[in-house]
């Protein structure tokens, strides 16, 4: 029931921080998408000097 509850409040705020300050909202989704292609650039070069 919690894990619910806290779900959809988690989902209501990224809708209102979204509405709300859509430039700041940008900016937080390119960070996450640049970390996260950062972490796959890693585990990529990881595996390629692990094989070679």
């Amino acid at each position: 029931m919690i894990k619910k509850v806290l779900t959809w409040l988690g989902v209501a705020f990224l809708i209102f921080f979204i509405a709300f300050n859509p430039n700041s909202a940008a900016d937080v989704f390119a960070s996450l998408g640049g970390t996260i292609a950062d972490i796959a650039r890693g585990f990529g070069q990881f595996f390629t000097n692990l094989v070679a």
